[in-house]
């Protein structure tokens, strides 16, 4: 009789999904730690939580649907059973405009939120680039006035220095969409009767500003103007402007005074007879005002021209938080570590779902790149402080090791009874050691009747270890102390507290 072949089992390869990570336990408390410190400065400036789905339907989120082949153009997005296509969020901002249209009758005005979560985006994954990345917003809807924009600009200086940025190494730049429509106007890029004149020269004038960084002043005049011819000889065209606009816009970026009214002052002279420049110039000086009578001083903010950020989606001032300080990059090079958060006005969002402009101004904080910066100035504590671990002596007396676990997390202290396989002791301790335990408590049978516990200092061990070398030595070594039973719990706690200050 023929032998019946078994059919080969097909098990699923355990890896990620292209683009996505996984976070173990050092960077997710480090990570939980920064957005607590966040929070925190949230709250006291007024703000609310507001935690959506990550779900919201597209016509919510307001992306564009090219074809039926690939509806999930930058978003991971799916049809369901009633044919309403839904996707995961692509930012924190498009949900809080829906929630403040669908609520607005029941909310405060103004409503000012903050929410922290993550974000999905189907885009081309690479190095240091990820699928899913945290934000951490927070916003301020249903008022025009130019104080909103401001105190956002002075909380989110608050915020660096709260979680350990110093002054000095990082500035708050502010610009105002309405200047550089100013300006464009004054160049002749900007028809107000006719908005989509121009359109694509002014695309690529805004593209060009905010390349200033990488390619100078004069790869953006090149761009200005007929088009500019990178390193590797590929060419990108230019808006083809006229020298004399050229200057205009050139002037624009060049415009950053030593101070804020000196700015204004030569911003005012740029933008013209420009109703719409003179407004934003306005309205950055009155940015300037309420944070220098806070004590927020060009140290801390800046008004800055050549800040872009996305200005087709903002309609007044934008603001953006840059650390100054040098890093390395791949090749040994110093580079500026660069932005961290950034945001501005949007007066069009909630007008999607209203069809009335409902004024908002607000921030993100990039979460990863924040959490990045506080490693390179070694603000992160790198060390995973584990749990003390109660060994396990006599499996009979686990009673008498649950009730020391109970005290010392009463008392606030992180705490766990090894639940393995309890025969070999010294796997006990290579388990805490894998955990980085701070303290291991050892009660047996003598020390029971005696009255006492043994504590052993599992970091001090470590240290010694490496200098110990007969057996008289170890036994001399100090990192192990017996103590009375009834203070447990001082002891464990003044042990781990000499460890973190070594």
């Amino acid at each position: 009789m023929a032998k019946v072949k078994k059919k080969k089992v097909s098990r699923p390869k355990a890896m990620n999904p292209r683009g996505f990570r996984d976070y173990f336990g050092v960077e997710v408390g480090e990570r939980n730690g920064m957005l607590a410190k966040i929070t925190d400065v949230y709250r006291m400036h007024g703000f609310d939580p507001l935690e959506t789905p990550a779900v919201e339907t597209v016509e919510a989120l307001g992306k564009f649907l090219p074809d039926v082949d690939r509806p999930n153009e930058g978003v991971f997005a799916w049809q369901d059973e009633d044919d309403t296509w839904m996707a995961l969020r692509y930012d924190l901002t498009a949900p809080l405009a829906r929630v403040y249209a669908q609520f607005r009758n029941d909310l405060p005005t103004p409503y000012r939120r903050y929410a922290v979560g993550p974000v999905w985006r189907n885009e081309k994954p690479g190095p240091g680039r990820y699928r899913q990345f945290y934000q951490c917003d927070a916003d301020t809807v249903g008022t025009p006035t130019v104080a909103a924009d401001a105190e956002i600009c002075g909380m989110l200086s608050d915020t660096l220095e709260a979680v350990g940025i110093p002054r000095g190494d990082y500035i708050v730049r502010v610009n105002n969409r309405k200047v550089l429509n100013g300006v464009l106007e004054v160049a002749g890029l900007l028809d107000m009767s006719d908005l989509s004149r121009f359109e694509a020269e002014r695309g690529i004038v805004l593209r060009a500003i905010d390349k200033l960084d990488r390619l100078g002043p004069d790869g953006v005049r090149a761009l200005l103007g007929a088009g500019r011819k990178d390193e590797s000889g590929d060419f990108t065209g230019g808006a083809n402007l006229s020298d004399e606009q050229a200057d205009i816009v050139m002037g624009f970026m060049d415009a950053r005074r030593d101070d804020g009214a000196a700015t204004c002052a030569r911003l005012r002279e740029l933008v013209g007879g420009s109703q719409t420049g003179l407004a934003g110039v306005q309205e950055l000086e009155t940015i300037a005002e309420l944070t220098g009578s806070q004590g927020y001083g060009p140290d801390r903010l800046l008004i800055d021209p050549s800040v872009v950020r996305g200005l087709g989606y903002y309609t007044g001032p934008v603001y953006e938080a840059e650390l100054t300080f040098d890093i390395l990059d791949d090749k040994g090079r110093k580079r500026q570590f660069g932005s961290v958060a950034g945001g501005g006005r949007y007066d069009d969002l909630v007008k999607r779902f209203t069809g009335q402009e409902v004024p908002a101004t607000g921030v993100s904080i990039g979460v990863d790149r924040l959490l990045a910066a506080l490693r390179e100035k070694g603000r992160m504590d790198s060390r995973s402080h584990g749990p003390v671990i109660v060994t396990v002596m006599d499996r009979d007396r686990m009673a008498d090791y649950q009730t020391m676990v109970a005290e010392l997390r009463n008392a606030g202290i992180r705490a766990e009874v090894y639940l393995g396989n309890p025969k070999n002791f010294g796997n006990q301790l290579k388990y805490a050691d894998a955990r980085n335990s701070p303290v291991a408590v050892i009660e047996g049978g003598n020390e029971k009747a005696a009255g006492v516990v043994q504590i052993k200092d599992l970091a001090l061990g470590k240290a010694l270890a490496a200098n110990i070398s007969t057996n008289e030595e170890w036994k001399a070594q100090p990192a192990q102390m017996e103590i009375p039973r009834g203070d447990l719990v001082s002891e464990v706690r003044k042990m781990i507290a000499r460890g973190r200050e070594g």
